[in-house]
């Protein structure tokens, strides 16, 4: 039997079925094993792989599974999105704080399944499948705690605590609640908090309706919508630690968005430090500010007239 219809059939013992058995999941558990057609099972290891170059590039070089770049999405969605589920995968191990859209996400074998895999092709097969499948509530507990433990609570203007996936992102934005709120747009609401996981975590419907902002286009909002009553002023901010600062472009997008609004708009572009900042620098629009996560009492005016104000 080939290492291929194995991997096929190791994964159909442990309870997954239907697409989740198919050959694209065969080559991913293969990979994530780093088991060749020349290797035995004893020999299977869980190493850190990304999906392009390591799972990707593996059943490329070790099976000739040429699939497009583009697929890359199909194997997250449709294999190692089960593959998490079922307790035999976990998302960056070592690192929870990487940010979703970063290119540093991986995938490991976690290690109970692993020993499990070991013993494939072993009289203690059917044992060792029984008694994982059987822990699978235990193991799955283990990892939904070591989640949240690192996720980034966060206590909104109003005295709420919400809590934020982890990664760099998601704390520049508590930051922004945090720090600049209070600094630089003291008693004004938060209107509208993405997250990374979750793109609308706080939504105020109403008040984005009465101020003439869609809510029916949340992936097209800036990270953070605060607005302040007494001035009329609504801040427009983008977190940014690997990519899209307030911008000429971006500016144009948000304009014709908030066409409606007649609210003075305030755009904001915050970085964690000053390293990142430079990095965007010359991306950044003028008539607009800058705020580091790092240095909250200070903020950087891009030219003009104005410092703080509405364009």
């Amino acid at each position: 039997m080939s290492k291929i219809l194995e991997a096929q059939r190791i994964l159909s013992d442990i309870g997954l079925t239907g697409t989740q058995i198919n050959r694209m999941a065969g080559l991913t558990l293969l990979a994530l094993a780093n088991i060749t057609e020349e290797k035995n099972w004893n020999e299977c290891q869980n190493p850190r792989l990304t999906v392009v170059k390591g799972i990707m590039g593996f059943m490329k070089d070790n099976y000739e599974a040429n699939y497009a770049e583009n697929s890359r999405e199909s194997i997250r969605r449709q294999v190692l999105h089960y593959f998490v589920q079922a307790n035999i995968v976990e998302h960056n191990p070592d690192d929870k704080t990487i940010p979703i859209n970063s290119s540093r996400n991986n995938y490991a074998l976690t290690q109970e399944f692993l020993n499990v895999l070991s013993m494939f092709g072993s009289t203690d097969w059917e044992n060792a499948v029984g008694a994982f499948v059987g822990q699978a509530k235990d193991i799955r507990d283990k990892y939904v705690k070591t989640k949240a433990f690192r996720m980034v609570p966060v206590k909104l203007p109003d005295g709420k605590v919400l809590k934020l996936s982890a990664g760099l992102h998601n704390y520049v934005q508590k930051a922004i609640i945090e720090e600049f709120i209070p600094r630089f747009a003291p008693g004004a609401s938060l209107l509208y908090l993405g997250d990374t996981a979750k793109k609308d975590l706080v939504v105020d419907k109403v008040k984005l309706l009465e101020l003439g902002i869609p809510i029916d286009q949340h992936s097209k909002l800036p990270d953070v919508l605060v607005y302040s009553e007494d001035k009329d002023w609504i801040y427009l901010i983008e977190a940014v630690t690997t990519h899209g600062p307030v911008s000429q472009k971006r500016i144009n997008e948000l304009e014709d968005l908030f066409k409606d609004c007649t609210a003075g708009k305030v755009y904001v572009t915050a970085f964690p430090n000053m390293t990142v900042f430079k990095k965007y620098s010359t991306d950044i629009a003028w008539e607009t500010e800058v705020w580091l996560m790092d240095m909250p009492e200070h903020m950087i005016h891009f030219n003009g007239d104005r410092f703080l104000g509405p364009r």
